[in-house]
């Protein structure tokens, strides 16, 4: 059987966003966390949120660079699985990383080290200061990223001559017409992962009567910023929805699982999508409800997929499963934040146990969302890589051949694998530790004090050299 380069560099650039999704999507959340964690702890007084700032700092260092290790490995795949692409948008892409590089990687590294190694070292100030900008920097990231990858999907900006892209106005290719939807959706996003994780380590401490002061506290938060973004998010979704669906109605047309342009279209709560046949197999519907949520229009008009050719048309079945799964995981976050709301008369959600226990598994919910999003955005724009402008088979490398795809697609999984294993392990071990480990006293003495560089190992970092 010959191997498809093109299905397997697909896969393979797929493996490596969702792995790497997962890691940015809660530092972002969390660094804007902890900087509130400091500024509370300069502000009251109160050693509780000094408590609390050190642990979660450990976790976001451990998050942090899985993270960066994982998401270096998408830029050289420009280069090996995609050349074409990667020539063609080259007077865009190639300064819009190189800013994301510049503005926010090195605002991170400077401040960084500051945040994780500064306490007690620098004024208190001047760590909230580092704080606060580690978590612009994760921001400006995302900022560049997105608008990378934005422009993908809405390009504007930009004319194509002689197989190349120029910038003729950057403001409107940055500021494409589905950036400022994704950034805003990617951002709540971020905060709803951080709150979710908080929410679900802090009930699992509680629950063992670990540091009680401290985590009701940060529980507290946890469920106020779950219970106002959760519901901010379902809106944002809504009107990211209807940009998509005014750029790329065949996207929308595929989570609808609608193969017909028609009105009053039913909402599918589950069908079985036949891309063969152009129908789906079964259904169960809600008569009207597709066209009022896209359109706000009882008998609004809703694409079909048959207005393209199947060519040209997404995979259905993926596409639609994937966007109801998403949707699913967050109306249980809504759900979640109401039950915390209620919950809250004479400080109930403390003590049930159901409640906390849900709490536990849901910190998983906002990575199944995450993830399920990405599918559906760029799952649902093929076959194009640049939106009705290139596709996915004009953009790959030319001398790629089916057997190197697969044998990187193998080194990845296994590399990735180890990765993962070391990190969640590590991980795992800090929140076992929890407040406790994290806000120990660092014992110095004569033995342990590094007495020449090469025993610096032994030296602790908080405590000095």
């Amino acid at each position: 059987m010959e191997l498809d380069p093109l299905i397997l560099s697909r896969i393979q650039f797929a493996f490596v966003v969702c792995f790497h999704a997962i890691f940015p999507v809660f530092t972002i959340g969390l660094a804007s966390f902890i900087a509130v964690l400091e500024a509370l702890s300069l502000k009251t007084g109160n050693p509780v949120w000094q408590r609390l700032s050190k642990f979660w700092i450990q976790v976001f260092a451990v998050v942090f660079g899985m993270g960066v290790v994982s998401g270096i490995v998408m830029s050289f795949q420009f280069g090996t699985n995609w050349s074409n692409f990667s020539y063609a948008t080259a007077n865009f892409l190639g300064p819009v990383l190189s800013y994301e590089v510049v503005t926010a990687f090195f605002l991170e590294a400077a401040f960084l080290g500051v945040l994780l190694f500064g306490r007690d070292k620098v004024p208190q100030g001047v760590h909230l200061f580092a704080a606060i900008m580690v978590a612009l920097g994760t921001f400006i990231s995302s900022f560049w990223i997105l608008a990378a990858n934005s422009l993908m999907h809405t390009p504007d900006g930009l004319v194509l001559r002689d197989g190349l892209y120029y910038v003729v106005s950057w403001r409107d290719s940055i500021f494409n017409p589905s950036f400022g939807y994704r950034f805003t959706h990617m951002a709540l996003a971020s905060f709803l992962t951080a709150s979710f994780v908080v929410a679900g380590v802090t009930a699992w401490f509680i629950m063992q009567k670990r540091e009680l002061e401290a985590n009701k506290k940060a529980l507290s938060i946890s469920l106020w910023l779950i219970l106002i973004l959760a519901p901010a998010q379902v809106m944002v979704g809504d009107f990211h929805g209807l940009n998509t669906l005014k750029h790329q109605p065949m996207k929308v047309a595929a989570m609808e699982g609608n193969w017909e342009t028609g009105t009053g279209v039913p909402l599918l709560l589950f069908a079985l999508p036949d891309q063969e046949n152009q129908q789906n197999l079964f259904e169960i519907k809600v008569p009207k409800l597709a066209s009022f949520i896209l359109t706000h229009d009882w008998n609004g008009e809703v694409p079909g997929l048959n207005e393209v050719a199947p060519e040209e048309q997404p995979p259905v079945f993926i596409v639609f499963w994937a966007f109801r799964v998403m949707v699913a995981m967050g109306m249980l976050m809504v759900l979640f934040g109401l039950a915390g709301l209620w919950l809250r008369r004479g400080g109930r959600y403390l003590e049930n146990r159901t409640f906390l226990n849900g709490l536990r598994v849901m910190s998983l919910s906002p990575f199944i969302a995450v993830l399920s999003g990405w599918i559906v955005t760029e799952t649902g724009r093929a076959p194009w890589l640049i939106y009705e402008q290139m596709t996915h088979a004009q953009g790959l490398t030319p001398s790629l051949t089916g057997g190197m795809a697969l044998f990187t697609l193998i080194g990845y999984i296994a590399v990735y694998a180890m990765v993962f294993s070391a990190g969640v392990f590590y991980l795992m071990t800090v929140f076992r530790g929890g407040l406790e480990t994290a806000n120990a006293e660092q014992v110095d003495s004569d033995v342990e004090k590094a007495q020449r560089p090469i025993s610096a190992a032994n030296a602790n970092l908080e405590g000095g050299l």
